[in-house]
């Protein structure tokens, strides 16, 4: 029998994160802090309004664009809190979560051969889907000295004639960094200066503690050279909804309609219901979550110091992203023998390209007494050692 599997798909691995936990699966009494996902429950009259979607009939396809009433909102929300304006008839793409959005930027712009500049540690799906559409992922590394920042310095090295766009995640999974405006104003000097188009996944921009979010396309010049990804799933708690969307110029939005068009069609319609009435009436839940993983991000990180594994303070997302370089073990040994050990999941950094390597991530989106938990059990597993 020939060779049936694509040379694409057998040169990526399968993701960290669910290889690690399919241990998981079926040990009791484990605690996780590696699911990236809000233990919330999605607000009752967001999830209400797909009820309501239901029992009115709505249970068709939409527009390959999505509902233009939900873009509306869309447009009118980064309007208002960013004084960006999107045009929602050619500028806003729904998408079937931002995973998918990355996916259709990335096809949209990529050509066989054409470099992608990405920042590690990050998310699992930014370099296979890179791989999947032809193009070369290019590592950009950061560092714990320098909170996990993407620094120009670094960028600029990585650049090369063949670079054609930048990946960018703030606040970051799995670091939980941000970075300042005027941090993100040399990396846009950067992009202008070598044309590279910059998909900006800013899926927890929401979920930021300290100062304001800045949209990458708010910067001087990057709004036709920008790809902002957003999303409800961290915010609103509605994962399971599967609703996203992208902010692009209408050309790039366009392409990215095309590969969507073929591929997924529409998102759901009754998650596309749910979302208009998250953006018109689900902003005291966002402000009363977002309260709670700021008191468990002080808890997580006070602790984790004392317990001797460095953490630095995260800014935003729901991660912290400590090192374990003080036990002397790999993370994926040191996250291996807590869970079999302690009953404790976490992520280990290497999940997350080999920049993570003496880091585990740790989610403080479950409850203050799971958290607490965890982190004694955390304290007896390092003193055991």
């Amino acid at each position: 029998m020939k060779d049936r599997i694509s040379t694409a798909a057998r040169s990526v691995p399968p993701s960290g994160i669910r290889k690690f936990f399919e241990m998981v699966l079926g040990m009791p009494e484990v605690i996780s802090l590696g699911v990236g996902e809000p233990d919330f429950v999605a607000p009752w009259h967001i999830r209400e309004a797909c009820i309501y979607s239901l029992e009115k009939g709505y249970t068709m396809y939409t527009s390959n664009y999505g509902l233009l009433e939900l873009r509306e909102e869309i447009s009118k929300f980064y309007n208002q809190w960013h004084n960006l304006d999107y045009n929602p008839e050619s500028e806003i793409l729904i998408t079937t979560g931002v995973s998918e959005g990355y996916d259709l930027a990335i096809r949209a712009l990529v050509n066989p051969g054409d470099e992608v500049l990405i920042p590690e540690p990050s998310y699992v799906s930014y370099k296979p889907c890179t791989v999947f559409a032809g193009g070369k992922p290019v590592v950009v590394t950061t560092n714990a000295e320098d909170e996990f920042k993407v620094r120009a310095e670094n960028l600029r090295a990585a650049v090369t004639e063949k670079s054609k766009a930048l990946v960018i995640n703030y606040p970051n999974n799995p670091t939980g960094a941000t970075m300042t405006r005027k941090e993100l104003e040399e990396i846009a000097d950067i992009a202008v200066e070598h044309d590279l188009t910059v998909i900006s996944d800013e899926v927890y921009g929401r979920l930021t503690y300290e100062g304001r979010h800045t949209p990458f396309s708010s910067l001087e010049g990057m709004r036709d050279r920008t790809v902002i990804l957003d999303g409800f799933s961290k915010a609103y708690a509605m994962t399971g909804f599967r609703i996203a969307f992208s902010l692009a110029p209408e050309d790039i939005t366009d392409a990215m309609m095309k590969v969507h068009q073929y591929t997924m069609l529409c998102a759901p319609i009754t998650g596309q219901m749910s979302a208009i009435e998250a953006l018109r009436n689900g902003e005291r839940e966002v402000a009363t979550m977002t309260r709670e993983y700021n008191r468990r991000r002080r808890v997580i990180v006070k602790r984790l110091n004392e317990i001797g594994l460095t953490c630095f303070t995260p800014k935003g997302a729901f991660y912290a992203f400590p090192s374990i370089k003080s036990t002397g073990l790999s993370s994926e040994e040191f996250s291996t023998q807590l869970l079999k050990s302690k009953k404790v999941a976490v992520v280990p950094g290497t999940a997350f390209g080999e920049c993570g390597e003496g880091h585990i991530r740790c989610s403080y989106a479950t409850s203050m007494e799971d958290l607490k938990t965890a982190l004694n059990r955390i304290e007896d597993f390092t003193k055991s050692l």
